[in-house]
């Protein structure tokens, strides 16, 4: 018996719910409601931020922005990718000295978006200027409150809510505008790789350290001969010294001769007599 009952409870709370579900159904097939959405002109901005590659940690970025700041962009996800030199980076591919660029357009579409709902019916019970009972068209009969202002249809004429009779076939119109404004966001990021170093000018010297090998692997050092020294610098003669050398020899000659015959006139002159 009591199993009996819960069945019957059961089935009578389901029998309910499709009361109540076909009722909404019902419902929302009298009320005709239609949205159109109107677009005002478009606001681009765009803002272009430069930095430079400081380190890169985990998923954890760090620049140095174009005005010396550091910032910290944490969190990069692995599918982020920087076009650099026409190859697409990820995070991990980053290094300090990098040049990176990002650009972030944004645009702001001011839009209206216009509901018209109508429904007709029968005024079956009016309480002006708050709320009034229409029997529609399946013969239901549904409460509407009465927004401030709204005027209805009957045998052609406007009339509001206060000029509603029982048993006036009515429509009514509502027209409700709500703005609306559209962000949407673009960001690009490219980079560069870092500038290699210029190369030193020609007429500066290049210092090449060589590595000193071990004591083990050294070569026996080689016996150093020292280079001969220059030779000595032959004093010049001057060319008429040859000449002049030449000119003395006849007079020196004569001088002998004459000293000999002078020595052999003296030497005649005193032998002793006998």
């Amino acid at each position: 018996m009591k199993l009996g009952n819960c069945w019957t409870k059961r089935a009578l709370m389901l029998a309910t719910g499709v009361l109540c579900l076909a009722l909404v159904v019902s419902t929302k097939a009298q009320v005709q409601t239609s949205t159109t959405t109107t677009s005002g002109q478009s606001r681009k901005v765009v803002q272009v931020d430069r930095g430079e590659v400081v380190a890169v940690e985990g998923n954890d970025l760090i620049v140095k922005m174009e005005d010396g700041s550091i910032r910290h962009f944490p969190n990069i996800p692995e599918s982020a990718r920087i076009s650099v030199g026409g190859r697409f980076l990820g995070i991990h591919d980053l290094t300090p000295g990098m040049k990176l660029e990002r650009t972030i357009t944004t645009t702001t579409t001011p839009q209206t978006v216009t509901t018209v709902q109508t429904v007709k019916g029968t005024v079956w019970h009016v309480t002006p200027p708050i709320s009034v009972i229409l029997t529609l068209e399946d013969g239901t009969n549904q409460s509407f409150k009465i927004p401030k202002d709204q005027k209805f249809e009957v045998n052609g004429e406007m009339v509001d809510a206060f000029g509603l009779k029982k048993g006036m076939k009515v429509t009514a119109t509502k027209i409700t505008e709500a703005p609306e404004t559209i962000v949407a966001q673009q960001k690009t990021v490219t980079g560069t790789m870092p500038t290699p170093p210029a190369p030193p000018p020609p007429h500066t010297p290049i210092l090449i350290v060589e590595e000193s090998p071990t004591a083990a692997d050294a070569p026996p050092a080689a016996t150093t001969v020292p280079a001969p020294p220059p030779p000595a610098e032959t004093p010049a003669v001057p060319t008429e010294t040859p000449t002049r050398t030449r000119s003395y020899t006849w007079l020196i000659g004569l001088v002998v001769v004459l000293l000999v015959v002078w020595l052999a006139t003296r030497s005649g002159r005193t032998k002793p007599r006998t």
